[in-house]
């Protein structure tokens, strides 16, 4: 009996033994974190920034240096700054002061054409601004020293000068930013003009609806030439205002919405250029009802600049100073306000040669450095999850935190791509995520998305990188138009990659 009982002990320990040896375990996924820091650079990011001046008049047509716009990407000094800037953007101002009567010549299209190729070549975009008369001339009319006639061109001359650039436009777009409605009065800020209403006090002192049905033809006219997934700004809300509702539509007309942003419509292309940015109270009638045939003209700031305050973080929005009389307003936060208006209205660039006064006080006032950095949008990546390692037919879940902490988001539409790139061969691999950079607006974004790895990836060790290139065929290799994340130790400048610090072992 005792030997039995002894045997059946054995038989049970061995049967024990034999089934723990069979147990297969299934292995653990393991993830990455990894954290990263703050850069504080300024970067030389695509379609932000301080803006360099061009000026090229088509009696005298010289065009623009590859050279001279290449150097623009690094430190330049400014005559008569305190301060250098590195630029991304070239705002062209084209006077057409050849053909204030005729058509646009063959030759002047040409050139325009080399200049986008120039700007292409040199790793700049352009914001362009066709006008026909940048000066002025005094005498005895009530305003003195601007007096009649300006020297704009007509409805229709204009019309057909946008139907020749129309091809050039929509050929070169890669490398236009945004547009600048341009082409009526005086430096094309729609103000001084001899043949759309003369608001100014040599005229009427307001528009009539004629006048608002004559601009607003002339810019859907223009957002006609250009691809719809570009936007043209102009120089006053109101003229948004009354393209979007109506002649008639006052000046408490409701701002774009989330929704609508980005959807191509004209509403959601067109954007401002602020001309005389900080300059007074309506920052010399930007912010004002300049009334039609039925209403009287009237300050509107309080108004229109809430109109502005809500839409502007949909579109694109620039422009420059044009004084420094507007102080201690115009000056560096806590004396004034710079910084906050700013952000208020979603700036992505600002003339980097104009006015220099103001621009200095920047300098003096410590805030320029900030100003600088925040122009447009600024990414900062401060966390990321991803699997250490996946089956090659599989699945991966990636997570990333990224803090805007620029003025505004991107206004033209770009992917976003997770790079996986094997380490031996040094083959890449792109997993695009689902997600609209335009609204990546100021704050954190958080990318949280389930990535199919591409078809034909095989097994090895992979870096992970993060790329945000042009969406334009003609650019998206060109790590010149590639976002660079705001990081210490990320950015590759000969891909324009930013490495996220870890690796994937692909089975």
């Amino acid at each position: 009996m005792k030997n039995s009982i002894i045997v059946a002990a054995l038989l049970f320990a061995l049967s024990s033994c034999s089934k723990k040896e069979t147990v297969v375990k299934t292995p653990v996924d393991t993830s990455a974190i990894v954290t990263y820091t703050e850069s504080s650079q300024d970067i030389v990011n695509p379609e932000r920034g301080f803006f360099q001046y061009a000026e090229i008049h088509a009696s005298n047509y010289i065009p623009l240096s590859a050279s001279l716009l290449a150097g623009y990407r690094g430190n330049q000094s400014i005559p008569g700054a305190t301060y250098t800037v590195a630029c991304s953007l070239v705002y062209v101002e084209y006077v057409l002061d050849s053909f204030v009567t005729s058509p646009i010549s063959a030759d002047f299209l040409t050139k325009f054409d080399q200049d986008c190729a120039t700007a292409r070549s040199a790793g700049v975009k352009l914001i362009p601004r066709f006008i026909y008369t940048n000066t002025t001339h005094g005498g005895t009319c009530p305003e003195q020293s601007i007096c009649t006639p300006y020297g704009d061109a007509t409805k229709a001359v204009i019309l057909n000068h946008i139907s020749q650039l129309k091809p050039y436009l929509q050929k070169d777009a890669d490398v236009i930013a945004c547009m600048q409605l341009g082409f009526i009065g005086i430096w094309g800020e729609n103000y001084y003009t001899d043949n759309f209403g003369d608001a100014s006090s040599n005229g009427q002192g307001k528009l009539l609806d004629n006048n608002w049905q004559d601009r607003i033809d002339v810019l859907k006219a223009l957002l006609a030439a250009l691809p719809a997934d570009r936007m043209v700004q102009v120089r006053i809300p109101q003229l948004k205002e009354r393209y979007v509702y109506g002649i008639n539509a006052n000046v408490n007309s409701a701002a774009m919405t989330d929704a609508e942003a980005f959807t191509e419509t004209d509403k959601a292309r067109i954007g401002f250029h602020n001309d005389c940015f900080l300059s007074g109270t309506n920052d010399e009638g930007t912010y004002f009802d300049y009334g039609n045939s039925s209403t009287p003209e009237a300050d509107a700031t309080t108004a229109l600049r809430n109109f502005e305050k809500y839409d502007t973080k949909y579109v694109a929005v620039g422009g420059e100073t044009c004084t420094n009389g507007y102080t201690p307003q115009n000056e560096c936060e806590p004396t004034g306000i710079a910084k906050s208006e700013f952000e208020r209205f979603h700036y992505s660039f600002l003339n980097a040669v104009y006015n220099l006064d103001l621009n200095n006080n920047w300098v003096t006032g410590g805030c320029m450095d900030s100003i600088k950095q925040k122009l447009g949008y600024r990414f900062v990546l401060r966390k990321a999850e991803f699997p250490t390692s996946a089956s090659a037919s599989g699945n991966i879940s990636v997570n990333l935190t990224i803090a805007n902490i620029g003025y505004a988001s991107p206004y033209n539409p770009r992917p976003v791509q997770l790079i996986l790139r094997n380490q031996t061969s040094g083959n890449v691999f792109v997993a695009a995520f689902k997600t609209d950079i335009r609204k990546w607006y100021t704050g954190t974004i958080n990318l949280q998305q389930t990535l199919a790895l591409p078809a034909g990836i095989t097994a090895g060790n992979y870096d992970v990188l993060l790329n945000m290139p042009d969406n334009a065929p003609t650019l998206n290799t060109n790590p010149n138009f590639s976002i660079q994340l705001a990081n210490n130790n990320t950015w590759e400048s000969n891909t324009g990659y930013n490495k996220l610090q870890g690796v994937i072992a692909i089975k």
